[in-house]
C-alpha cells in the first residue's frame, strides 16, 4: 500500500503548521520548504480547512495556522480524509468484481484484516506523536522501527548506501 502524494502533502501542512505553533505560516514557505508545488498545496490547506482542521487568514501578514491541538488530530483520520481508495484488490468493491476467486478466495478476507489493522495504528497516533518530542507513543515507535530496522518517519533521513561486505552478502 501507498499513500498518494496529497496524502504526503496533507501530513506535511499539518506537522509544518504542528512544529510552528506560535505564528502563521504561508503556502510560499511550505511550498520553498518541501518543494512542492504552491497550487497543490493550496488544495490541500482549502481541504484542511473546510473540514476545520486549519485556520486561513487572506491577504498581506496571512497564512494558515492549526484549529486543533495536534494532540487532537488523529493520523488515522487524516488519512482517510485525504486518500480516495483503499480498495487493496478488485473484489473489495462488490459492484465491479469480476474475480472468478470470489466464492472461495479468503484473500479478501486476510487483506481486510491488514487493512483494518493498519488504520488501528495510524489511530493510536496523533499530529503531536508525530511533530513533537519523541515522548510516548512516538519514542515507542522510533524505538520499534530501530530495532526492526525500519527507518522512523520523524525528519529526514540519509539512506547510505550497503557497505562493500554487504554487497557481497559477508
Amino acid at each position: 500500500m501507498r499513500l498518494a502524494e496529497y496524502t504526503d502533502y496533507t501530513l506535511r501542512v499539518l506537522m509544518f503548521c504542528s512544529a510552528n505553533p506560535d505564528r502563521l505560516v504561508t503556502i510560499t514557505e511550505l511550498a520553498d520548504r518541501h518543494g512542492v508545488s504552491k497550487n497543490h498545496l493550496m488544495k490541500v490547506v482549502n481541504d484542511l480547512s473546510r473540514q476545520g482542521v486549519l485556520q486561513t487568514t487572506r491577504g498581506r501578514g496571512g497564512g494558515v495556522r492549526l484549529l486543533q491541538a495536534p494532540g487532537d488530530i488523529r493520523i488515522g483520520d487524516v488519512v482517510r480524509s485525504a486518500e480516495t481508495d483503499f480498495r487493496l484488490v478488485e473484489c473489495f468493491e462488490p459492484r465491479t468484481n469480476t474475480c472468478t476467486l470470489t466464492p472461495s478466495c479468503r484473500l479478501k478476507g486476510l487483506l481486510g484484516s491488514a487493512l483494518q489493522a493498519y488504520f488501528k495504528e495510524l489511530d493510536r497516533a496523533t499530529l503531536a506523536d508525530i511533530t513533537g518530542p519523541a515522548t510516548g507513543l512516538g519514542k515507542r515507535a522510533s524505538a520499534a522501527a530501530r530495532r526492526s530496522g525500519a527507518m522512523p518517519m520523524t525528519g529526514p533521513t540519509r539512506i547510505r548506501a550497503p557497505s562493500k561486505a554487504a554487497r557481497r552478502g559477508t
